[in-house]
């Protein structure tokens, strides 16, 4: 999903009501990835501003009422989705809380493509990404085994995961969080794609 917008929007309302300097969506976009606590304690120093005791609750609060303002599926991505949901077995595995997640897989009509407790969110019983702990959750749901699991993701937060469980990994280089992802954490036994529908051909 291209949630940067909303995401941007959010911290940057944050940051308005703390009376702190708005910051560039690209900018926040490579502070994605590590959960909203931490996002919102890089945009509040990128901000050079104090933080206050509540702001991760105030982020939540502005982020959940514009869940599904701006952000939409990456083009093709429901397409990429509908041909590999009748050969493989999907999940989702993200940082964001499950709550958000939720809404925005049923507010874009995705979450059709995810069985019963196939989508584990950042706010669980697990550690979030990149400890690989919630991953190895999701593949025994799932009932597959290590060697048959690829991780798609746009982070080097992705990239991380699937190496700490033993997975083959697909960077998504059309993902907004592969700005700043460092050549050096890449392998040549990684996929690379470049639109969603690339992810049929290449799985």
């Amino acid at each position: 999903m291209d949630s940067l917008r909303d995401l941007a929007d959010s911290a940057n309302a944050l940051l308005a009501e703390c009376g702190a300097a708005p910051q560039a969506a690209d900018a926040i976009g490579r502070m994605v990835g590590d959960g909203a606590s931490t996002l919102v304690a890089r945009a509040f120093a990128a901000a050079g501003c104090h933080q206050p005791p509540d702001a991760l609750s105030r982020f939540l609060a502005i982020y959940n009422a514009r869940l599904l303002k701006f952000t939409r599926p990456y083009p093709g991505m429901p397409e990429a989705l509908e041909a590999l949901s009748s050969r493989a077995a999907l999940g989702v595995l993200t940082n964001k809380p499950l709550g958000a997640s939720l809404a925005i897989l049923e507010g874009l009509d995705l979450r059709r493509f995810f069985g019963p407790d196939r989508v584990l969110g950042g706010d669980g019983p697990f550690p979030r990404k990149p400890d690989p702990a919630g991953l190895r959750h999701l593949m025994g749901r799932l009932g597959v085994v290590t060697g048959d699991t690829v991780l798609i993701g746009d982070s080097v937060i992705d990239a991380r995961t699937a190496r700490a469980a033993g997975t083959a990994v697909c960077v998504a280089r059309y993902g907004f969080g592969f700005q700043g992802f460092p050549v050096s954490e890449l392998s040549g036994d990684d996929r690379l794609a470049d639109r969603p529908i690339d992810l049929v051909s290449i799985l």
